[in-house]
């Protein structure tokens, strides 16, 4: 039996109180003290965050109501983070019921999603949290029928005493459990006395989902509401200059047309206060057609800035960043790129590489390309905001609501504990909600009109307006001896505006003569977190050139990465390596078996990836064969070692969306800029995956783990492009070190 501390530091806490009518509601501290090694590379987020506090609320007539504190945008949180609550509670899952809470800074922090962090962080919290509970109206009972609490048991939602036959509902304890002192232990259960965990439970928002009811911020709308949108700059590098409302004031519909500021230029921006325009055009009116016209028939001039600076607040380091005049174009972009590339920084060197590369026998040198990426959320960029004086309501979709809040009150003028956010389902997220610039002008356009207002972005809107994923660019070495034994590794990675490297991923640690360099060009265009930031690229570019490595060398795929893991858990080099060989031998090892490795089936195309990130360990097979010049991919076999899997169905569909989602950003996601403009503005030139594009079959198996659960949303997406190039390799005897795929295979 495990005990869990029910207050895990000075900053959590658990609190009691009775509900009117009869019941309980617990407060509990649901992150305090957890601090994930990884959190702060992934996310760059602030030291101190790690502390979520949340509700359970038990009625008199049974009835549990979980609050779930963190955005849902798709990885089921809402259902997977309650289920572990009710586990330990020992609640019957069918009489729980689920509510989004609002952004509540008093109760809950850590109100984010990114990362892949939100169960692996809650693990423990949640299950003590749910085991207070119990155990505190276990005491209630024993209280009430004078009895040991040793001699209560529980049964999904009941109470038992099995000496007297006495039996009662948890509602009809909760009230006097809520007098009751917390417990400073409290077992938790085995993992062997699971019910809940580890069994298929469905989205506790499918039926309101697939019978269209209003749960996205699209949806929302307030009596009154006006319609609001915003014209940007139509280039990087451009700032709004003038502009004549004269005849658009006068158009159908129209209220109001006026200049605003999303940030002052004073303030000091945090990690995520990312927007490429902060002077802009708002528009306001009484339907979205009638604010749409208006925009396109607005007069507006723009003039290109020189060099400005930003004040910046990098978790506690501050500092002024240059951002960089100038319309940019692709080959400047590239040219500038190849230039910081010889002046790189050494972030880690192991052995000797230097010497070991002059003396080699041969030196295979491959340099990989990624674009700039695009989000493309299917729901567009919105939120709601009324602001009455001092009070601001405000309803949406975003990523980060707490550090937004924090913006905002900035922003405005107005105390935190003035300002309610309501969070809504996300239609798509992947970083982009993350840098939620629209809620702050939102706020500023209602402030200004006095009324509330919906801001609502079009796809152009997005897709011109920054917060992309970065432009990459990798060159990896190799230095083999005359025996085609590898003895040096080079990897020298950078990118607009930041670079993709983890210096201390395999195959660190699994050669003795290794070197890592990083670099990064300034630019004005914006970027941010996408899917998997940063292992989204350097995954592909590793893990085709581990391929091709292995080929020159003579060896399979992989048995040539078990051979560099063996080495790596056996005689690893250097101290820093952040990977454990055996999970990452784990998911290889049964991704070749489920794949029957060594059979290719006739007329197809295989190959092999795997990547460590957010904690767990992915390795992919993808099948493919061209038809007609069309590439088919007929089968992905993954291998996923996450820990222990909460809800199977859930875990399955996340890893199916990776799968689909890498496919189609590796074949077709590009963005180019021709003087500061992008090149596609919509899905008419920006390409998506097809349906009828998907892969027909994906098989996930997971590895069977009993260690806490770790990340999963995001670490099946960066593995599958290598798989990918690699199996396309096979099919067409040509390399890929360029993205997108599809142009370089016609």
């Amino acid at each position: 039996m495990t005990l869990s501390k029910t207050s895990l530091d000075r900053r959590s806490f658990l609190k009691v109180s009775a509900l009117a009518g009869g019941g309980m509601m617990l407060s509990f501290g649901w992150l305090a003290g957890c601090k994930p090694q990884e959190m702060e590379e992934v996310l760059g987020m602030p030291k101190d965050w790690y502390r979520v506090n949340g509700f359970i609320k038990i009625g008199e007539n049974g009835l549990i109501t979980i609050m779930s504190p963190n955005p849902e945008g798709g990885q089921n949180v809402k259902t997977g983070m309650p289920l572990i609550v009710a586990e330990e509670l020992d609640a019957d899952w069918n009489k729980v019921e689920v509510e989004q809470a609002p952004l509540d800074t008093d109760n809950f922090t850590r109100q984010f999603i990114g990362g892949s962090q939100a169960i692996r962080i809650g693990w423990k919290p949640l299950r003590t949290a749910g085991a207070t509970a119990r155990k505190m109206l276990i005491n209630a009972a024993a209280q009430t029928w004078q009895v040991d609490a040793s001699e209560i048991s529980t049964e999904p939602g009941f109470l038992v005493h099995k000496a007297s036959g006495k039996k009662a509902h948890f509602g009809e304890m909760a009230s006097l459990a809520a007098t009751l002192p917390v417990p400073e232990d409290v077992p938790l259960k085995e993992i062997s006395e699971f019910r809940l965990i580890g069994k298929s439970h469905k989205n506790v928002d499918a039926k309101n989902i697939v019978t269209g009811k209003p749960l996205f911020g699209i949806d929302y709308k307030k009596e009154g509401m006006l319609y609001a949108m915003i014209i940007h700059p139509p280039a990087h590098g451009l700032r709004l200059k003038s502009f004549d409302a004269t005849e658009v004031k006068s158009m159908p519909g129209i209220k109001d047309v006026f200049q605003i500021k999303s940030h002052q230029d004073d303030y000091e921006r945090t990690f995520f206060d990312t927007t490429s325009f902060t002077d802009l055009v708002a528009i306001v009116g009484n339907t979205t057609w009638e604010v749409m016209l208006a925009k396109k028939a607005l007069k507006v001039e723009w003039e290109e800035f020189s060099t400005y600076q930003e004040k910046r607040d990098w978790n506690g380091r501050k500092e002024l960043r240059a951002i960089p005049g100038g319309l940019e174009d692709e080959q400047e972009q590239l040219q500038k790129m190849n230039i910081a590339a010889k002046s790189a920084r050494t972030v880690r060197k192991d052995g000797n590489p230097d010497a070991v590369f002059r003396t080699a026998a041969k030196v295979i040198e491959r340099t990989y390309n990624g674009p700039f990426l695009a989000h493309n959320c299917m729901e567009p960029m919105n939120f709601f905001a009324h602001v009455q004086g001092d009070i601001v309501e405000c309803a949406g979709p975003l990523q980060k609501p707490e550090l937004t809040e924090q913006a905002l009150s900035s922003r405005l003028g107005i105390p935190i504990e003035n300002i309610h956010i309501d969070m809504t389902r996300l239609g798509g997220g992947y970083g982009r909600r993350s840098y939620a610039h629209w809620l702050i002008e939102a706020a500023v356009i209602s402030q200004k009109v006095n009324a509330p207002i919906k801001l609502i972005y079009s796809r152009e809107d997005d897709m011109t307006g920054g917060i992309y994923r970065p432009m990459y660019q990798a060159t990896y070495r190799a230095a083999l001896d005359k025996d085609n034994k590898l003895i040096g590794f080079h990897v020298n990675a950078g990118g607009l505006v930041e670079p993709p490297l983890y210096a201390d991923r395999f195959p660190a640690g699994a050669v003795e003569n290794y070197l890592a360099e990083e670099w990064i060009v300034a630019s004005n265009i914006t970027v941010g977190s996408f899917r998997a930031p940063r292992s989204n690229f350097i995954a592909a570019a590793e893990q085709s050139f581990l391929d091709e490595l292995a080929e020159t060398i003579g060896k399979d795929p992989i048995d040539f990465r078990l051979e560099l893991l063996k080495k790596a858990k056996e005689n690893p080099v250097g101290q820093n390596n952040d990977y454990d060989p055996d999970r990452y031998s784990g998911v290889l090892e049964l991704v070749r078996e489920k794949s029957n490795w060594g059979q290719v089936p006739a007329g197809i195309s295989r190959g092999v990836s795997a990547y460590f990130c957010h904690n767990s360990y992915a390795a992919q097979v993808v099948d493919l064969k061209i038809e007609n010049g069309q590439v088919k991919v007929e089968k992905v076999i993954q291998a996923v070692d996450c820990g222990l899997i909460i809800n199977p169905d859930a875990a399955k569909n996340l890893c199916e969306g990776c799968v689909v989602d890498g496919i189609g950003t590796a074949m077709y996601g590009e963005l180019k800029f021709n003087k500061g403009v992008p090149d596609r503005f919509n899905f008419d030139r920006y390409r998506m995956i097809r349906m009828s594009e998907a892969p027909k079959v994906i098989e996930t198996y997971f590895v069977e783990s009993q260690i806490d659960p770790t990340g999963l949303g995001e670490p099946g997406y960066p593995p599958v492009f290598a798989a990918l190039a690699n199996a396309l390799y096979q099919a067409t005897g040509k390399r890929l070190y360029q993205q997108p795929f599809f142009p370089q295979l016609s």
